[in-house]
């Protein structure tokens, strides 16, 4: 279906539309997720496991509300768009260092997950520049790292927290995060390949 010819308007200021505006209510949301990111490295650092357990699952459960909001209230925005992984990656990866550096993840899982991101970024920025603008649609598998990442996180939080005996769980999400987590990454590699031989549509 073709696009339809803009409509010329009348003159004057017109009110800035959703998809430029940041103070929607789930604009806001991803802004104070974004913003507990630093309380929750604090508390780990500090060793208060169990308030840092708190607020992540806080922030999993408002990262869950901004996107009802934005669907039910069509408060979308390109600025939600791009806070919202922004803000739920930051946390995420910060949980990882921070929970490897006091001990509770091992340091090469953390580093892992540090280096896969930054490898996907950098494809991105390659495509950018030979003039590919590819849409941001996570793989299946990329789905399921997130998933293994966020409950690996949640469960090693839990375990040292709130002294819960959940060793052998947080050992075999370890390994499925660390496996899921090559994965994806080696699919990226090779999507971001393949699009760098094609050259720019």
């Amino acid at each position: 279906m073709a696009a339809a010819e803009p409509q010329p308007s009348a003159p004057g200021p017109s009110a800035p539309g959703p998809a430029h505006n940041l103070l929607t209510l789930p604009n806001l949301i991803t802004l104070a997720r974004l913003c507990a990111v630093p309380a929750t490295i604090w508390l780990i650092v500090q060793k208060r496991l169990d308030l840092a357990f708190l607020l992540f699952v806080a922030a999993g459960l408002s990262d869950a509300l901004d996107g009802w909001l934005a669907r039910v209230r069509r408060a979308r925005s390109q600025i939600g768009a791009l806070l919202d992984p922004v803000a739920d990656k930051a946390l995420l990866v910060s949980v990882y260092v921070a929970l490897a550096a006091v001990g509770v993840l091992p340091d090469w899982l953390a580093i892992l997950v540090v280096f896969r991101d930054a490898v996907i970024v950098g494809g991105l920025l390659l495509l950018w520049m030979i003039g590919d603008r590819p849409e941001i649609a996570p793989l299946f598998v990329s789905k399921l790292n997130t998933a293994l990442q966020i409950a690996l996180a949640a469960v090693a939080l839990l375990a040292v927290g709130f002294n819960l005996p959940l060793g052998g769980l947080k050992a075999a999400l370890i390994w499925a995060t660390a496996a899921s987590t090559l994965a994806s990454g080696f699919a990226y590699v090779g999507q971001t390949a393949r699009r760098l031989r094609a050259g720019p549509p």
